[in-house]
């Protein structure tokens, strides 16, 4: 019988990859990231939304906070409940979102299976393909580029 082992802790890795994992690795935190740029804000709306058990909902929602992706406002409409609202450090998530959703439209669907375009909401135009570029605009595929510490004169 296989025993499981220990999930490692990333918030300390020397990677931002590995931090970020460490905070929204898991796909339910991203999708509860993905309701909230849809304007949902209660314990509620996410579960109905996402169908995830109450217990996993709530712990999610608890990392999320706690790592400020969320904040915890009282609720309006509900004296007794409260909303979770996107902070500065959530919102910045889209990106991040939108270059999944892109990728994961091109690789993931066959032709024929129905899908959504992403559109925007200013002209109603599709949003273009995200691309990587360098300082001076040219666009970067993945092997045009390296890693470098910060203290590196190719990092200045």
């Amino acid at each position: 019988m296989a025993m499981k082992g220990k999930r490692t802790n990333l918030g300390n890795a020397d990677c931002g990859i590995a931090r970020s994992l460490e905070v929204v690795g898991d796909w339910w935190s991203l999708l509860i990231v993905r309701e909230a740029f849809k304007g949902r804000e209660r314990f509620g709306e996410f579960q109905k939304a996402i169908g995830l058990a109450k217990n996993i909902l709530s712990a999610r929602l608890k990392k999320l906070v706690e790592h400020d992706i969320f904040r915890i406002e009282p609720d309006a409409d509900n004296g007794v409940g409260h909303r979770y609202v996107l902070t500065a450090k959530g919102e910045g998530l889209y990106v991040v979102l939108m270059a999944l959703w892109q990728w994961g439209e091109s690789t993931c669907f066959k032709p024929d299976e129905a899908r959504y375009a992403m559109v925007d909401r200013q002209n109603g135009e599709p949003l273009a393909r995200i691309e990587l570029k360098a300082r001076d605009g040219r666009v970067l595929g993945p092997r045009d580029f390296v890693a470098s510490r910060m203290d590196d004169k190719a990092a200045a």
